[in-house]
């Protein structure tokens, strides 16, 4: 009596095999991409969007925390070794893992793959706005290190350009949630938020973590952009008591 044959199985896409303690090297490559997204990076995106939240205070404000920065002992060195390497070393091996996964949002819609995909894609706008942003203000034109007080015109210039200021605004929501969806990814996979509950509590804290983050963000951007100090010249110092014109217009004759 012949017997049915039993259909064949599907095949299966290839994706990124699981990751289990011990089994090679990817496992600690992993682990170290996961822990700079958190220390130093995040740390230096705190201190950053700090940094530039003193825009709102003015132009001279501003210039001195920048001029402060640059005056750390062996600056270049933590610069090199605490910033770009870390970010060039998170983002590049981050692409590496987005082209050897695969999410499936169109087949299963649920949070967690567009979670996934979301991760990906605000990763690359990231490390793609990083790139110009560190080039523009660190590399090219007046030198801020020499010149901190020229850094409120440096970035008011070149937010002038309406191209640029929606750059600027993407990225930097598109950072802030990168920044803290990751902050829950970190704590998943190192065991710090175990269970369910727990995992969902600690994501409303990040969530309500990257709405402030992107506030603070967005008003630094408007600071420069707002009005308030308008056509602010680059040779702006303290010696140099600057009055935006609003500000004058109420002072008394």
């Amino acid at each position: 009596m012949a017997t049915a044959q039993q259909p064949a199985a599907p095949a299966r896409r290839p994706g990124v095999q699981p990751l289990r303690a011990g089994q090679g090297y990817t496992f600690v490559l992993r682990k170290l991409h996961s822990l700079l997204g958190i220390i130093p990076i995040g740390a230096f995106l705190l201190e950053h969007l700090l940094s530039n939240f003193e825009a709102t205070k003015g132009p001279i404000a501003y210039g001195a925390q920048v001029k402060f920065l640059n005056s750390l002992p062996m600056v270049r060195v933590l610069e090199w070794v605490f910033i770009f390497l870390p970010i060039l070393y998170h983002g590049l091996y981050g692409i590496w893992i987005w082209l050897r996964g695969k999410s499936n949002v169109v087949y299963y819609p649920w949070a967690g793959n567009w979670m996934y995909t979301a991760q990906r894609w605000t990763g690359l706008i990231a490390i793609l706005y990083i790139g110009q942003h560190v080039y523009r203000q660190r590399f090219s034109g007046v030198s801020l290190p020499e010149n901190p007080y020229a850094a409120f015109h440096k970035v008011q210039v070149e937010l002038q350009n309406p191209w640029m200021l929606a750059v600027y605004v993407i990225a930097m929501i598109a950072i802030c949630w990168h920044f803290s969806y990751g902050i829950w990814l970190f704590a998943a996979k190192w065991g710090i938020t175990p269970g369910v509950t727990a995992r969902k509590r600690f994501g409303y804290v990040c969530a309500a973590l990257g709405v402030v983050l992107v506030v603070m963000g967005l008003a630094s951007i408007w600071a420069f952009v707002g009005g308030k100090y308008p056509n602010v010249p680059e040779d702006v110092s303290p010696t140099t008591y600057y009055v935006s014109p609003a500000a004058s217009s109420s002072l008394p004759v």
